[in-house]
């Protein structure tokens, strides 16, 4: 379900359900502001392990199924 995730499409995902890349560029992360406060980090290489990934959809306060529609819409 959230194995082979590309970081594009994780961080795509999340500006899609309201939050804000804060740093792109130097490093191998992206930090996302989210609405509710919370900055997530997601490696910007390779697949996202669904265990972080799952971790930081909660961190965004989304559901795997929200965070799944945001992903496919």
């Amino acid at each position: 379900m959230l194995n082979g995730i590309k970081p594009e499409k994780a961080i795509r995902a999340f500006e899609k359900a309201g939050g804000v890349v804060r740093k792109r560029g130097s490093g191998s992360h992206v930090v996302i502001k989210m609405p509710n406060g919370q900055l997530i980090s997601i490696p910007d290489h390779g697949e996202i392990k669904s265990g972080l990934l799952q971790a930081a959809i909660r961190k965004a306060g989304l559901t795997t199924d929200e965070f799944l529609s945001f992903l496919r819409s």
